[in-house]
């Protein structure tokens, strides 16, 4: 099997190194190496790579990390409200993933992180009565799929709301083609102001490419971001590992690397 070395496979390569648990597993082996060699440091080297191992699995790390990373602030249900005399705001979800098959439905689904971000989609297109648009083509990395995210989430939109969207740009293959390609389609339909959705731990990385795209349109960007945790002291459970924190903390690495990487 062949690996291919254009941007995509160097991509997934970089992602399968960089993002937790394998550096931490990779510390974790170079201390027990060491340890065994009976070489000073080993084992504070593996104790330590443990503990991050477990860290990097906790809702508790990935709150902190989001926090210093700088969170979007909230898109209050008064805010949103008080959109609704206006009739030149759309409402715009940037893609997340899809499936390219799903068994129980027997077609293409939107991945949970796609799903979380229509439904509130959905959610401010009602509350507004502003339009809904959707962008998303097949990612670099998406390999697997035939079929773009745009035409996938059409149909659930359609089917599982009844709410067709009036934008679907499906040749868009990361954030910055998300802007380029699709705010010129909703300022050619007269929209002048849009509200944003995407998750939080993405707001930053989408702000810096849509506001860019935004400047010559005459567009103003409404950050409506999704996934925030409510205000609160972290409980004992945050500290322990979990689906919900290991997933988070790879997403909030994932995008310190992405804004890095200017992608």
């Amino acid at each position: 099997m062949s690996f291919p070395l254009d941007y995509s496979g160097f991509k997934t390569l970089l992602l399968v190194l960089a993002l937790p648990p394998a550096p931490m597993l990779l510390l974790a082996a170079w201390g027990g190496w060491r340890l065994k060699q009976a070489r000073r440091g080993g084992g504070s080297l593996l104790a330590l790579g443990l503990v991050l191992a477990w860290l990097s699995a906790t809702e508790a790390t990935g709150e902190a990390l989001s926090r210093l990373a700088g969170q979007p602030p909230l898109l209050t249900p008064a805010q949103v409200d008080a959109l609704k005399e206006q009739r030149d705001g759309a409402v715009l979800v940037l893609g997340g993933g899809v499936r390219r098959q799903a068994p129980e439905y027997g077609m293409g689904r939107p991945k949970a992180i796609t799903a979380e971000r229509l439904a509130y989609g959905v959610w401010l297109a009602r509350r507004t009565g502003w339009p809904l648009g959707f962008t998303g083509g097949i990612g670099w990395t998406a390999r697997e799929l035939q079929q773009s995210e745009a035409s996938i989430v059409s149909r659930v939109a359609q089917e599982d709301y009844g709410l067709p969207l009036r934008w679907a740009e499906g040749r868009s293959r990361d954030t910055r083609e998300n802007a380029a390609n699709t705010l010129p389609l909703l300022a050619q339909d007269g929209v002048r102001q849009v509200l944003l959705v995407t998750h939080e731990e993405h707001m930053a990385r989408a702000l810096r490419a849509f506001e860019a795209q935004a400047a010559s349109l005459g567009l103003r960007i409404v950050a409506a971001p999704v996934g925030l945790r409510a205000a609160g002291p972290m409980s004992w459970d945050d500290w322990c590992p979990s689906h919900s924190g290991f997933e988070r903390v790879r997403y909030v690495v994932y995008e310190a690397m992405a804004r890095v990487g200017g992608r």
